[in-house]
């Protein structure tokens, strides 16, 4: 008994095909990986009026050690025709989940010094597609009393299985999972397709319970009620906000163009009943009605049953014609609709006065007069104008390459779940004070000759900060910092003694992490290095005010102040202090700013703020502030679209209109507060990641420094049992010429075309276009390191 003879094992994963031997019970070594099971035809499931087609069952064993019970598991697979894969390690079967998405997880819980169970069931729990897996622990048998499996649900188990090697108890145990647990995350996840058809559904749906408590309401009802989704579940319908501004004339107009048939409403309620005739839900649905079914009546109520009752009541009256009376006498009757109308009137009426208002009111006067495709149109123009993020497009997950989900998730979400346990401590020590080999003042006069011959060039965007940072020991921010500072009169406009400077320029420094390979203070100095290279072209100097450009310069310097060296998510996924501190909102970029003021103005003898006026110091201190903030990724979109929509296309059109006022037209769009703003932003953002547009050997270098960081952050989170936010970057198998490929793609590319268009930078979109070729052509060659290997 047992597959013990015939399993080849190797050291991370073993693939089976499924197909059972003639001769053994044993399961068969395929040689790949794609691994089938029997050639069996598809699994016809019902789901309510839906057709399901499911594939032959997908089931991952995790055991550590071969035995009697891995075996019997295997040859219960191999005997069910089932498709499976047998890890050994917590890593390897991560791996592999995230590779094959099992339908099945079982995961051997026996002996948790080989394996711990709980902490892989995390780890693929934070796999966003685990959502539909079920996840089995197997137990030992009790020797004394039952203990709870509260700790098994909380780490995410499904259900547990009691150690038992019998052949015919894991076999029958397969059966019970295929046609029970497995079955139902099935139709779950094709449920998924339903809520989709509902979200894009142009008629407003509505989901009640039997007590009139809203459980779901989709974007078309949003759009006609005005309100967001969270500001209606859990309500009862009478509790939808009210106002005591509604306007008579208001009302009128919106009940004429109802008489008009233009925005007419059919409203169809169903209920959906159990056998004992419960009604367990409501649905209303609102329909325009259009020129060919005007002569429906406006409001008609049907009998809907659920799917398990339609055999059951083949024989029933079907009550033609009849209405349910708990129905239509119940809160959402028929009065429910006058309030949908009278609630769009109390929507427009409160906020009369907001500029978003009045554009939806425009567009609203456009539709009386539009033929239905256009008016459909701009309903779906106003449901895009309801929502809160207008400028960030919504991210796909599903389909795009790993390295851009990775870099999505990573960079652009605060974290994903939060576990028990896993506290990341962090910052609970007090910022660094000037290092006492570091508090001999400087004079850019005194400059070492070796120091200053490297920062000869340092207004060329190709100069080297690698050199910098070996000719300074890992110091260049406190001396390319006075050198450019000197170069852009900050003293002057400060009104603050050079030796100020200088030393909030070392306490700066002594902030950043050097152990950091990335975050440190050599790429600080390069966002400095390339802030002042932007400050210096044509356009941005036209823009900006003497005050914006120190704000620019010292919110370079003091960007990324105290960076750990881990990213927003993996904060947030550790439950740190900071994370805590900051609501898991923007938490490093806050930190970032909170310290360096902090740091700032606790002494006098680094306060560069000390002798400037109260309102110019706020002034100065919003925009810090501002731009320091504007680093976060998770607004990187919106920061870019608001560029180009206010920015960019206004000056082309005015390029291509020309005419006498075309000057001053510029002007205005240059210098407008809101624009000076964009602009600012998306300086410090392009300084900020600009990496890929530099000459070829110090992107390979930054590109091997960020890597390592990422790897270091996801050796943390396996040993941790944190979620790894960027599973990509593992050491042992990332590809770097794909994760570089990947992030010019998704983040560079346009960002740059756009900040080209107002700049003009030719030579960095010479050194994008060269690296991206470079990336490329190493992956095309299949490799994963950052340069090829010796000829």
């Amino acid at each position: 008994m047992g597959c013990a003879s015939s399993i080849h094992i190797s050291d991370r994963v073993v693939y089976h095909s499924g197909k059972e031997s003639e001769d053994s019970h044993s399961p068969q070594q395929t040689n790949t990986t794609q691994h089938q099971g029997n050639p069996t035809t598809l699994t016809e499931v019902q789901f309510g009026p839906m057709k399901l087609f499911k594939d032959p069952l997908q089931v991952l064993l995790v055991f550590a050690k071969e035995d009697s019970q891995s075996n019997g598991f295997c040859w219960a697979c191999e005997k069910a025709g089932f498709r499976f894969s047998l890890a050994r390690t917590v890593e390897s079967a991560r791996e592999c989940f995230v590779e094959k998405q099992h339908d099945l997880v079982i995961i051997d819980h026996r002996q948790t010094r080989h394996l711990d169970a709980e902490a892989l069931c995390r780890a693929i729990r934070s796999v966003i597609s685990s959502e539909n897996t079920v996840i089995v622990a197997v137990v030992k048998r009790p020797d004394r009393e039952e203990a709870s499996v509260m700790p098994l649900i909380n780490a995410g188990f499904n259900r547990r299985y009691v150690e038992n090697a019998n052949m015919m108890a894991c076999y029958n145990e397969l059966l019970q999972l295929e046609h029970g647990e497995v079955r139902a995350q099935f139709k779950l996840r094709a449920g998924n397709a339903l809520f989709t058809a509902l979200e894009q559904s142009q008629e407003a749906i509505e989901i009640t319970s039997e007590d009139q408590v809203i459980q779901y309401v989709n974007p078309a009802y949003e759009s006609i009620m005005g309100y967001q989704q969270g500001e209606l579940i859990g309500k009862e319908i009478i509790e939808v906000p009210k106002s005591e501004k509604n306007k008579p004339d208001l009302l009128e107009t919106i009940n004429s163009c109802i008489r008009k048939g233009k925005v007419r409403k059919k409203t169809v309620h169903s209920t959906l009943q159990n056998v004992s005739d419960k009604i367990r839900h409501y649905v209303s649905i609102n329909r325009p009605l259009n020129d060919n079914n005007k002569s429906e009546k406006p409001s008609e109520r049907v009998q809907a049953e659920s799917q398990t009752d339609i055999q059951s009541s083949k024989h029933k009256d079907r009550r033609k014609g009849s209405l349910d009376v708990r129905s239509t006498t119940s809160r959402g009757s028929d009065g429910s609709s006058q309030r949908r109308h009278s609630s769009m009137a109390r929507i427009h009426s409160m906020t009369i006065e907001a500029p978003i208002t009045k554009v939806i009111n425009i567009i609203n006067a456009a539709q009386e007069s539009s033929p239905m495709p256009v008016a459909e149109a701009l309903d779906r123009v106003l449901e895009i104008l309801r929502t809160t993020e207008l400028y960030s497009p919504q991210l796909g997950t599903k389909d795009e390459d790993p390295h851009t989900n990775d870099l999505v998730g990573g960079l652009m979400t605060d974290g994903l779940r939060r576990l028990s346990g896993n506290e990341y401590i962090f910052s609970t020590k007090q910022p660094h004070h000037i290092p006492s080999h570091l508090t001999t003042p400087l004079s850019l006069n005194d400059i070492p000759p070796r120091i200053a011959q490297t920062m000869e060039n340092e207004d060329s965007w190709d100069f080297d900060i690698f050199n910098l940072e070996a000719a300074t020991m890992k110091r260049p921010l406190t001396y390319l910092g006075l050198k450019i500072f000197s170069r852009f009169g900050v003293c002057e406009f400060l009104n603050c003694p050079e030796a100020t400077l200088r030393s909030w320029l070392q306490v700066i420094e002594a902030n950043y992490h050097s152990t950091n390979s990335y975050h440190n203070s050599s790429h600080a100095a390069d966002v400095l290095h390339a802030t002042a290279y932007f400050l210096c072209k044509e356009r941005v100097k036209q823009s900006l005010d003497p005050i914006d450009e120190v704000a620019a310069l010292i919110a370079a310097t003091v960007h990324d102040v105290d960076h750990p060296g881990r990213t927003n998510s993996f904060l947030c996924n550790a439950g740190s202090e900071l994370a805590i501190l900051y609501n898991d909102t923007a938490v490093l970029e806050s930190h970032h700013a909170a310290l360096a003021f902090q740091i700032t103005t606790r002494d006098d003898k680094c306060n560069i703020f000390k002798n400037i006026e109260r309102n110019e110091y706020r002034t100065l201190r919003q925009a810090i502030i501002d731009m320091v903030l504007a680093t976060e990724m998770t607004k990187h979109f919106e920061h870019v679209n608001k560029f180009v929509n206010s920015i960019n296309k206004p000056l082309a059109a005015l390029e291509e209109n020309g005419g006498n006022n075309d000057e001053e037209s510029v002007k205005s769009v240059l210098t407008s507060p809101e624009n000076r703003i964009l602009v600012k932003r998306m300086l410090i953002k392009c300084a900020d990641i600009s990496n890929p547009c530099r000459p070829q050997e110090l992107c390979i270098e930054w590109a091997g420094r960020i890597s390592e960081e990422y790897f270091a952050q996801t050796d943390e989170e396996k040993r941790q049992g944190l979620p790894v936010v960027m599973p990509v970057f593992d050491r042992n198998t990332c590809s770097i010429p794909k994760s570089q490929i990947s992030f010019i793609d998704y983040f560079i590319t346009d960002m740059f075309d756009a900040w080209d268009a107002f700049a003009d930078l030719p030579n960095l979109m010479q050194h994008l276009d060269n690296n991206f070729k470079y990336w490329k052509g190493l992956d095309e060659r299949k490799l994963h390191s950052l340069r090829p290997p010796p000829e």
